[in-house]
This record gives structure tokens, C-alpha cells and sequence, in this order.
């Protein structure tokens, strides 16, 4: 029944947030708030877009309650305890799960902003997606905003969404009258069998804009990230960002890369797009985080030039049709093979650099610093 209403959600277009301003963007302030009262709650506090922003919120000055899956696992906290340490803002660590109906309502007491970043992260070799994906991210994020609606101190919440709630597949831009994605458009090619997590990370939003509109005491302002890259305060092993770059540098794409391309955002640079959405007073809707997008064979060229030729990282693009022949053994399907493999990605980030101030380091930058990271943490060696 839960997963017959979230289908129902994402073929309507009722909730869709106002993607365009108009001249509200050319008058709109992105100054920053410098005081509000009480602490905010930040869910899924460990995670990797999390606890950048967590080090952000504290050395603003904001006392920080934050949910974990496990606060008595040193594995999940230390990394959050050492960037609370010394600080005058205070870091308070709740536990939480996503499936469970009331577990939030204790870390959001007196919080006036909720940022939500709590999502299951499963891209490769999903084995149940409905299990794994789609229901912890839907009734998670309806368990976060029921926890809202309860909570009177609450005045904004700002989703944690992705630019997969945006696209399906890179040959969806052959569908729309732009020559690249921006916040109006939404992912209408995703199920729960193709693209399972772009899937829960749309449904998971369609569902977050109903909830908004149907109380008016809080409002939600949604960051849609591409693919997120540089240092991580943590050991992240299995984001999707670390496998690419891993694969790039083990000898993966030894004798060849796909014409696949990547929609890259730094990690701080998402932080502190969280940052201005819960802070700046007028913002609104959805905002596309993307600095620019680069195929492997550019990320790889990236390596090289800092790294040098002591890593294997791929020298050249190999066909589309041998491309889609390897996918299998890359275990990547073959319907996303076939609309992704050779389609350009374009993304307008107009509104995030207007609306909220951004600006966005180089992807350059992100690649070198993310790689860097994996050598210190042993994920990579040097061949030979």
C-alpha cells in the first residue's frame, strides 16, 4: 500500500516547487542569518555531505543535535567528536533509524532548522530495491517531517536531494526542449528495477514537497547534488564517489573508459550549499549543486597530471559497443549502459549561484583532493 501511494506521487505534478523565481531571484538577499535561536538537528550526522556540514554549522556558532544509527560505535562518531572538540558550540549525538516512526522526535526537540541528509546510499549490486532503497528513503524522510509537524520550534527543513530527482538517464536531455537540466525538471524514467536509487531519492523529494504543502508553520528548501566528490572528515568507503574514483586508480579501466559523464560538486561546497539553504530567510525550492561535468577520461587525464604515470589510470575511451559488452562484468545493467554510455550531461546552476551565493571550486580540485584522500587511507597504491 505505502509503495502504490509514493508510485502515486511521482506522476503528479501538483507539489512541484516554483523552479524559477522570476525577479523574486533579482531582489532576493543571499545574506546569510547570522543568529537563530536554539540548536538545529542535522539527521544522519556521520554521513559524508553531513558531517562537512556539521563542522560548518559549529563553527558558525550553532549548537548541533545529530542522529546517528549507533551512537556507541566509535566507527560512526570519532570523526564527529574531533571536529566538535575545542569548539564553543556544543555537538549532541542522538541515536535514530530511518524506519523507526518516533525516532526523532527527541533530537528535534527546540531545533528551528532541520536539515535531513539521512538516505540509504546504494548504488551498485542492489539486491532488494524496494527493501534497501526505496522504503528507508520514503518513510524515512515522512518520518523526519512527521517529526516536524510535531515539533513547534521548527521553521524550516532543507532536504538533502540529488540531482538523480532531477534525470533518470543522461539520454533524457534528447527529451526536453533545453539543452540542459535544471530545478523544473524532474526524473519520470526511474522504478524501482532501473535506477533504483534515483528512484527513492525522487520519490523521497515528490513526497517531502507534499508534506511541506499540506502544513504552513515550517518551509523546505531542497539541495539537489551531483556526484559528490573531495576529502571526506571520515573513512568513507562505499559512496559511489569513492568507487569511481577507485576504479579510475586500481587498474579497472586499464584498457579503456566508457564515454560516461559525471555531474561533480565538492563536498564543501554542498556543505555550504546546505548551509545557506536552512540560513538565507528567502530561500526557496529546489537548487542544482553541479560545478561542471567531466567524463572519465578527463577525470583520469586530472590524475595523471598530479599523480603522475605510477597508477593505471585508463589512457583511452573504448567504444560504445565495446563498452556496453564489458558492462556486465563492470556490473553496470544494460539498460543503464544504453542510456548513459555516450550522451552528453548538461546541468544549469544559475539558480544555486544566484539564489544562494554560491560559487563552486574547480572539479579539478575535488578530483586531486578525493584521490589524494584515498591514497592516505591505503583505499589505492601505487603499481610497482
Amino acid at each position: 500500500m505505502h509503495n502504490r501511494q509514493a508510485t502515486r506521487l511521482i506522476d503528479s505534478n501538483r507539489f512541484l516547487p516554483p523552479a524559477r523565481p522570476g525577479p523574486y531571484v533579482a531582489s532576493m538577499s543571499t545574506k546569510v542569518t547570522a543568529e537563530l535561536p536554539g540548536p538545529v538537528l542535522v539527521t544522519g550526522g556521520n554521513g559524508y555531505i553531513a558531517s562537512w556540514l556539521i563542522r560548518r554549522l559549529l563553527e558558525r556558532g550553532f549548537d548541533v543535535h545529530a542522529t546517528v544509527r549507533d551512537t556507541g560505535d566509535p566507527t560512526r562518531t570519532d570523526h564527529l567528536t574531533a571536529v566538535a572538540r575545542g569548539r564553543p558550540a556544543r555537538l549532541t549525538l542522538f541515536d535514530a533509524d530511518l524506519l523507526d516512526a518516533g525516532g526523532f522526535d527527541r533530537a528535534m526537540a527546540g531545533c528551528h532548522i532541520v536539515y535531513h541528509t539521512a538516505s540509504p546510499l546504494i548504488v551498485r549490486d542492489v539486491v532488494d530495491p524496494e527493501g534497501d532503497l526505496v522504503q528507508p528513503a520514503v518513510r524515512g524522510t515522512r518520518h523526519v517531517l512527521e517529526a516536524a509537524n510535531r515539533t513547534p520550534s521548527v521553521r524550516r527543513v532543507v532536504l538533502t536531494s540529488s540531482i538523480v530527482a532531477v534525470y533518470g538517464d543522461a539520454a533524457d536531455l534528447e527529451g526536453i526542449e533545453a539543452d540542459r537540466f535544471d530545478e523544473s525538471h524532474w526524473n519520470s524514467t526511474s522504478n524501482a528495477h532501473h535506477q533504483p536509487y534515483s528512484y527513492s531519492k525522487t520519490l523521497a523529494e515528490r513526497l517531502a514537497w507534499q508534506m511541506a504543502d499540506g502544513q504552513d508553520r515550517w518551509d523546505l528548501v531542497a539541495v539537489n547534488p551531483g556526484l559528490v566528490l573531495g576529502p571526506g572528515l571520515g573513512r568513507h568507503t562505499s559512496a559511489e564517489g569513492v568507487l569511481i574514483m577507485r576504479d579510475l586508480g586500481s587498474g579497472y579501466y586499464r584498457f579503456g573508459a566508457p564515454e560516461l559523464e559525471f555531474a561533480i560538486v565538492d563536498v564543501r561546497d554542498v556543505a555550504e550549499g546546505h548551509l545557506r539553504a536552512g540560513l538565507i530567510p528567502e530561500a526557496r525550492g529546489r537548487h542544482i549543486l553541479v560545478s561542471e561535468t567531466l567524463g572519465l577520461i578527463e577525470m583520469a587525464s586530472i590524475l595523471r597530471s598530479h599523480f603522475g604515470d605510477g597508477y593505471p589510470f585508463p589512457l583511452r575511451t573504448v567504444s560504445k559497443v565495446v563498452a556496453l559488452m564489458l558492462a556486465p562484468r563492470r556490473r553496470i545493467p544494460q539498460a543503464v549502459a544504453r542510456r548513459n554510455i555516450g550522451y552528453p550531461l548538461r546541468f544549469d546552476n544559475r539558480y544555486a549561484r544566484d539564489a544562494l551565493g554560491m560559487t563552486f571550486r574547480p572539479a579539478a580540485e575535488s578530483i586531486v583532493d578525493h584521490f589524494r584522500q584515498l591514497l592516505d587511507d591505503g583505499l589505492v597504491s601505487r603499481v610497482g
